[in-house]
């Protein structure tokens, strides 16, 4: 009896030691997923806040320059219109949307409702060249070589709004793109010093753009007024070099 009982003894010590760790394991493991939970808890309000503040800013932004925006005919006449760069394919075809920004900066310059028209583009590459394939269009369209300016180096909208003031010593200016860029371009040129007002390009929206593209450009637009709004803050420096005013003269 004696052994029988020493042998159950360290049997049950053995079993109760099982069980404590047991316990210990499912406590950490219950701590581990409330942490886990936490942790997800505060991504999603974190996500859910910059959403909520991306929306609010495109809005806002949407809402302050809707009455900047105008079109080709009533659009009040200043010497600059600014046309910015799109995509251009591989046989140096303009992209439908790049077409009708170029097309709208050609009514604009053959209604005299600008002199010169600044084709800011992509030109990083060799191979890449928008400011030109605008600059050939235009010129297909009927404008004379002498009243159009190409800006090489507008990566980005900022860039082309930066370089636009402080290359171009540009001060007022039409900026001519589409409807959904539009009121961002009009953030970044007015908050850079070229009082700006804009035109819509969208004479092939309804036929010519698909539904892709124009969708994945909408929704673009949420991040991307995001980031001009850091941007502004921030104020970096794009690339320069020197001064070549329009208006050398004056």
């Amino acid at each position: 009896m004696v052994f029988v009982w020493q042998c159950v003894l360290p049997a049950d010590r053995l079993l109760r030691s099982v069980e404590m760790g047991f316990n210990e394991g499912h406590s950490l493991l219950k701590h581990l997923f409330r942490a886990v939970g936490n942790l997800l808890k505060l991504f999603l309000v974190v996500l859910v806040t910059a959403v909520l503040i991306t929306i609010g800013l495109r809005a806002i932004v949407a809402l302050v320059y809707r009455g900047s925006t105008y079109t080709v005919d009533i659009v009040p006449s200043h010497r600059v219109a600014i046309i910015f760069g799109a995509r251009v394919y591989p046989n140096e075809r303009p992209s439908v949307m790049l077409a009708d920004r170029v097309a709208t900066g050609v009514d604009l310059y053959q209604t005299g409702k600008a002199d010169v028209l600044l084709m800011t583009g992509d030109n990083s590459i060799i191979e890449y060249n928008e400011p030109d394939t605008m600059k050939s269009y235009a010129m297909k369209l009927g404008v004379p070589e002498e009243a159009i300016v190409v800006d090489y180096a507008g990566r980005r909208t900022y860039d082309s709004c930066y370089r636009a003031r402080h290359i171009f010593e540009v001060s007022e200016a039409i900026l001519v793109t589409q409807n959904f860029h539009l009121d961002r371009a009009l953030l970044l040129c007015n908050a850079l010093g070229v009082k700006a007002v804009g035109v819509w390009a969208d004479y092939q929206r309804s036929t010519g753009y698909s539904r892709t593209s124009l969708s994945y450009s909408r929704l673009r637009e949420f991040p991307a007024t995001l980031a001009a709004v850091f941007d502004l803050i921030r104020r970096p420096t794009p690339i320069l070099g020197e001064p070549l005013p329009i208006f050398p003269h004056e």
